[in-house]
């Protein structure tokens, strides 16, 4: 039994540099408005630290994002944790199609992340960088795009299990 086993972040030296500058201005815009900040009313301290709890959420949410993929002889799994709390599995008999595609972040879902086309040929799409995806194709019309790092190791995992697919057509 093979098993394809993928952990993704968002580890992008722009997200960690545009984070890390957006906190260092709130931090210096709260530093040089503290005494105002301080001796204001309740709404204007909540006010005032805003933008430096909002920066601070942000870079929690980016620091904790993660995509997993595992595919095993009972189909493929994805989390894209804190979204989804535990593994989502697909079953073979369930997909119609299944293959390694390239995408376009940009212009196929507006960026990457967990993203949902309003287009109905899209589908959604779980991706954290690259632009090299699992393109599943369910027998009830959904499309779903599963961003990976591992191209040849899928490939290899894909052909094992290719046969899953190809017996449950109807």
């Amino acid at each position: 039994m093979k098993v394809f086993i993928e952990e993704q972040k968002f580890t992008q030296p722009i997200i960690i540099i545009g984070l890390s500058v957006a906190f260092i201005v709130a931090c210096f815009s709260t530093i040089q408005k503290w005494e105002s900040i301080s001796n204001g009313t309740i709404g204007e301290k909540i006010a005032g630290l805003s933008g430096l709890v909002i920066i601070i959420l942000v870079a929690l949410l980016f620091t904790n994002l993660k995509l997993k993929t595992r595919i095993d002889e009972k189909g493929i799994y994805y989390q894209y944790f804190p979204f989804h709390f535990s593994l989502k599995l697909i079953d073979w008999n369930t997909i119609s199609k299944c293959y390694i595609r390239n995408y376009n972040g940009i212009s196929e879902f507006g960026g990457w992340g967990l993203k949902f086309s309003f287009r109905k040929n899209k589908g959604k799409a779980f991706t954290t960088k690259g632009d090299i995806g699992l393109q599943l194709e369910l027998k009830n019309g959904t499309k779903i795009l599963v961003g990976t790092q591992k191209k040849e190791e899928l490939k290899r995992v894909l052909n094992t299990y290719q046969h899953k697919i190809l017996t449950n057509e109807v």
